[in-house]
């Protein structure tokens, strides 16, 4: 392969935001790309449920639409082993530095080409090479999956370990000021939100210096600090289009903004890096909107377990389990077999809140997957019964709520931009499936495609 291609995989980057962004002059690293680009607003072709990330990020990286794969939760993607992208990559001679990208999957013929480290909500799928980023990948995971905890369960070692792999690894002074600078204003009263932006940081450090370092032919980032930002204070950024007005305490009617800002400066470093032999794309998979039907309900809240041990106790189950909590409320309960996970799951499904169920849950095998049912926070005096035990528990005391009320849902319009050596500059290319973005992939780093890409990639 002559040619290498870097992916930045910003997920759920919004078209319509782009373009007002870009117009107002916020981001000038994102239009020096566009202008280089050929452009595309990607179409995820599917509606709720099946409108979700890491549905549409295992159609990008396979070729597949969700029909063919049927992948449906967050974890399962390690299950299916369909080729993905840097399969087919390593299968002509490539190698690969994949970092992050959701709902991957990892196929050991290519250990030798490829380095892996999964997204932070993976269920058994392990970093390759183990020894090299399991510290990194321990610490990253820990922290996505209980960011809302007050404490994460990590310890004085797994600190050490994580601090030791980055100071080796391209820990960059910008991250460093960044990091102590959102900590101090924490400590002074600033909101917390801007500390995602911090994570994105770290797995940009740690890529560049990847990528500097070992120059593989296919590499990707996931990034999803943005993403986040807009499913919770888009109801601050455009206030008029909401009937229920935001929380003014948070200081966030920026948010969305410096998410943007924040992602601009990382395509800015990352064009700095390249030589002319490299191509770099920009993928989205899927966008978002304004999320008002919940407003005349107080809007739409999200509630995590605060100990797992005491709801099952509570429900009546007693035995041996793993819990893995994936995005927002959702959590996986691995049990030793479907045995187990059915008579688990028939003490939990007896949990209710006044006359509605408490939990929205399925079984999958030896697995339950789900969360709480909820959308509002109920009254003060509320208690969750157990039909199972005949106990009651006040709601507050199994569980919080997430952040503040939800004001961004999903949108199938996303972006797709690929700039490098070759490809025909500042076209609109119009509207093409989510599915077709790998094939433009591959060309861009010269693997064959359909006649009507190689048009637009030389």
């Amino acid at each position: 392969m002559n040619r290498k291609l870097i992916v930045l995989e910003l997920n759920e980057l919004t078209p319509s935001l782009m373009d007002r962004f870009i117009e107002l002059g916020h981001l000038p690293n994102f239009k020096t790309l566009k202008d280089r680009s050929l452009c595309f607003i990607s179409d995820a072709q599917e509606n709720p449920p099946a409108l979700e990330p890491w549905i549409q990020w295992v159609s990008i990286h396979t070729g597949l639409p969700f029909a063919e794969h049927a992948v449906f939760n967050l974890g399962q993607g390690e299950n299916f082993k369909a080729p993905r992208i840097w399969d087919r990559v390593a299968e002509n001679g490539g190698r690969c530095f994949v970092l992050a990208s959701m709902n991957a999957h990892f196929n050991s013929k290519y250990k030798d080409q490829i380095a892996l480290i999964p997204d932070p909500w993976a269920l058994n799928l392990t970093p390759n090479p183990i020894d090299k980023y399991k510290a990194f990948f321990n610490f990253i995971r820990s922290y996505v999956q209980e960011y809302t905890n007050k404490s994460t369960p990590l310890h004085t070692r797994d600190y050490i370990n994580f601090f030791t792999f980055m100071a080796a690894s391209g820990l960059s002074g910008e991250t460093i000021k960044k990091t102590f600078v959102q900590l101090i204003s924490e400590k002074t009263g600033s909101p917390k939100w801007q500390r995602a932006a911090i994570l994105d940081r770290l797995l940009w450090d740690v890529f560049r210096h990847e990528w500097r370092k070992t120059q593989p032919d296919y590499a990707s980032l996931f990034l999803n600090s943005t993403a986040h930002l807009q499913h919770y204070y888009w109801r601050d950024f455009e206030p008029e289009k909401f009937s229920l007005k935001s929380d003014q305490t948070t200081g966030a009617s920026n948010a969305i903004l410096f998410g943007y800002k924040s992602m601009d400066k990382i395509v800015g470093e990352c064009l700095a890096m390249i030589d002319k032999n490299t191509s770099v794309a920009l993928v989205t998979a899927l966008g978002q909107q304004p999320m008002s039907k919940y407003d005349d309900q107080g809007g739409k809240l999200v509630f995590k377990i605060r100990n797992v041990d005491n709801l099952l106790c509570f429900a009546g189950y007693r035995g041996p389990y793993q819990y893995k909590p994936v995005m927002a409320e959702q959590f996986h309960l691995v049990f030793e077999n479907r045995e187990e996970a059915e008579r688990a799951f028939e003490r939990i499904d007896c949990l209710e809140i006044g006359s509605e169920k408490l939990m929205d849950l399925r079984v999958e095998g030896h697995t339950i997957f789900g969360g709480c049912a909820l959308i509002q926070e109920p009254i003060k005096e509320t208690a969750i019964s157990s039909k199972f035990t005949n106990e009651q528990l006040p709601f507050s005391a199994l569980f919080y709520p997430v952040d503040c009320i939800k004001s961004g849902m999903h949108h199938p319009d996303g972006i797709f931009w690929l700039s490098g050596p070759g490809i025909k500059q500042r076209i609109e290319g119009g509207r093409i499936p989510i599915t077709e973005i790998q094939e433009y992939l591959l060309n861009a780093i010269g693997m064959r495609g359909d006649d009507q890409r190689d048009q637009l990639i030389q």
